[in-house]
């Protein structure tokens, strides 16, 4: 599995990297007593240190509200993934449980403030493509009840037959990971200004938290 930029968005983004892996022989549970337990104590520390106010201003949170200036999307109304998890925390509210494998890549989002997308190996029609969206194509995400009709100007990623993300927020319905789920495509989505050694490690960092809790028993 790989993913190619196309070449008018390396054009206006030309730093911009993404790290990409799959993790193999997934068990992907409902909940993980385990998983709980991290949840619960990141919770904790996100409260104690306050950091909510001050999140927007943290460099990697920075970097992805630039990047998503550059876009045309409006940061305070949709907000980089860490930055809206720690901003939940903070109001006191926990941490979503989805299941073992989206709850493992949003605690690594909260730790490392890398937003990630992931996507079910067996849902996908081939290699990735980062492109700009086509006018007036359709996408389905995660917790829409119709598609929304894209202006033509979103970063976007295919599968060669459908639309998987609108980068870096938004992933599609159709390839989400579930409890059927055996294996995930990981992807650490990187900006300008957040990039090498410090994308791998986060990426690194998720896939580990899905190895812990939705490997094999």
């Amino acid at each position: 599995m790989r993913i190619d930029i196309d070449e008018g968005v390396v054009r206006d983004y030309p730093d911009l990297e993404l790290g990409l892996r799959v993790v193999e022989d997934l068990n992907v549970r409902r909940n993980n007593e385990d998983l709980e337990g991290h949840k619960r104590r990141l919770e904790d520390a996100i409260r104690a240190e306050g950091t909510a106010d001050d999140i927007k201003d943290e460099p990697r949170v920075a970097a992805y509200r630039s990047f998503f200036w550059s876009l045309g999307i409006d940061p305070t109304k949709i907000r980089p993934a860490a930055e809206a998890l720690v901003r939940r925390i903070a109001r006191g509210n926990p941490l979503p449980t989805i299941n073992t494998a989206v709850d493992a890549y949003n605690v690594a989002s909260v730790e490392t403030r890398v937003a990630f997308a992931a996507f079910d190996v067996a849902k996908l029609h081939g290699d990735l493509h980062m492109r700009y969206a086509k006018e007036a194509e359709p996408f389905m995400g995660i917790g829409m009840d119709k598609p929304k009709v894209l202006a033509g100007k979103e970063l976007v990623i295919d599968d060669g037959e459908a639309l998987v993300a609108i980068y870096p927020y938004r992933d599609a319905d159709a390839s989400k990971l579930t409890v059927d789920t055996g294996s995930s495509v990981v992807l650490g989505c990187g900006v300008p200004g957040l990039w090498g050694r410090e994308l791998m490690e986060a990426t690194e960092r998720a896939c580990e938290l899905l190895r812990r809790y939705s490997g094999p028993e």
